[in-house]
């Protein structure tokens, strides 16, 4: 039975794990870090399954400044992650991200936009008009306008990935396939995880970076997180009329929302109240044809003839308690820290959320304090608010 020794242990290699492997060992190349990852095929890793957008319109100051930095670390991506020469291909496609807003939710929406600005963010407002103008296949009746963000857009989400991966285990860092069955503790700390193979490794800091089985993982040690596994779709189309140049990620009022994609195909999806808890990958077109099809037609005339060329299914790791993420040292567990409940935001907020979880493990100044995201609200049961998270 193995019994080797760590500084860290990452549970989970999607881009969480990965990205706070990668800011560990560059602050800290002495670093033992190891990440364990049930899925290196990243089949069912939510990072791939992924819609992979990347917006700066949220409603709280730290998720706005989350993405800001994400955007500003994407922009020089390729460069630092390049491994021997071998730069990554992240294919970053700022292509916008469009809120459509209605009158009853403009003065939320304008606020949102006022912090957004005074951010940084360069986010616009668009009348009816205006977005007619821009994408002429929508159809604005009954809409206030929109929120348009011009840096928003999309990625290669399996590239960023990747390379993470990769600038992690050049650094030194060790990616182990397995899964983790425990969480090793007492006295009131974390001393390592155990493994399904039967193996134990030690460390006396474990971060769980679990995704959909954050929940699970934190069960072995006695912790309740309200985070559920939940299924999303994603639907892939083509359609009759091909619009005259690519359309953002445009989140209607209901919460539908659709972007274009390379190959002249259209992505929709929608979070809906009757999508399934649980570990279910399986995706139902019938969904798209009875829910979705007549509100995106509604919006885009154009696209009422079309056929489904594909579909999909990922889970958003759901924190019931306010979907926003849950970071940090859990307070009655010394060593045990969380990245979980991201809700669907994970992607975007993997650069800065890495980069705080190494500052925090390694007692660094915080280049960004996240801790509204602390592990305590849990335990006091006070959400953080937040409107429009999709």
């Amino acid at each position: 039975m193995s019994q080797e020794k760590y500084d860290v242990i990452v549970v989970g290699g999607g881009v969480m794990g990965s990205s706070t492997a990668y800011h560990l060992i560059r602050s800290e190349p002495s670093l033992r870090v190891a990440v364990i990852e049930r899925d290196p095929s990243y089949t069912r890793a939510s990072t791939t399954l992924s819609m992979a957008n990347i917006r700066i319109q949220f409603s709280l100051k730290e998720n706005i400044l989350i993405s800001k930095y994400a955007m500003e670390v994407l922009d020089r991506f390729e460069e630092e992650m390049a491994v021997d020469d071998e730069r990554p291909e992240i294919a970053y496609r700022r292509e916008g991200n469009l809120f459509l807003v209605e009158d009853k939710d403009r003065a939320a929406a304008e606020a949102a936009l006022e912090l957004q600005r005074q951010v940084g963010g360069q986010i616009e407002w668009w009348s009816p008009r205006e977005i007619e103008s821009h994408y002429p296949l929508y159809r604005t009746q009954g809409l206030a306008g929109g929120t348009f963000g011009p840096r928003d857009g999309h990625l290669d989400a399996y590239a960023v990935l990747m390379a993470y991966k990769a600038k992690a285990r050049h650094l030194g860092a060790e990616f182990i396939t397995g899964e983790v069955t425990e969480l090793i503790s007492g006295q009131g700390r974390v001393s390592g995880v155990g493994l399904a193979s039967g193996d134990r490794l030690a460390a006396g800091t474990v971060v769980n970076c679990a995704g959909a089985w954050a929940a699970e993982v934190a069960r072995t040690a006695g912790l309740e997180l309200p985070i559920q596994p939940v299924r999303r779709q994603v639907f892939a189309l083509d359609t009759a009329v091909k619009p005259e140049g690519p359309l953002p990620l445009t989140i209607t009022p209901s919460g539908l929302y659709f972007r274009t994609e390379v190959g002249g195909l259209i992505l929709v999806g929608k979070s809906l109240d009757q999508d399934p808890v649980g570990f279910d990958f399986s995706w139902d077109r019938q969904i798209f044809e009875e829910i979705l099809w007549p509100e995106l037609a509604e919006f885009v005339p154009a696209f009422d003839r079309l056929r489904i060329k594909r579909g999909w299914a990922g889970l958003y790791a759901q924190n019931t308690l306010d979907g926003n993420a849950v970071l940090g040292e859990w307070p009655e567990m010394k060593g045990l820290y969380l990245a979980n409940g991201f809700s669907g935001h994970g992607l975007q907020q993997g650069p800065a959320v890495g980069r705080y979880l190494s500052e925090l493990i390694l007692g660094k100044p915080l280049s960004l304090d996240l801790s509204v995201f602390s592990p305590q609200r849990i335990l006091e049961g006070r959400p953080l608010s937040e409107i429009g998270l999709v």
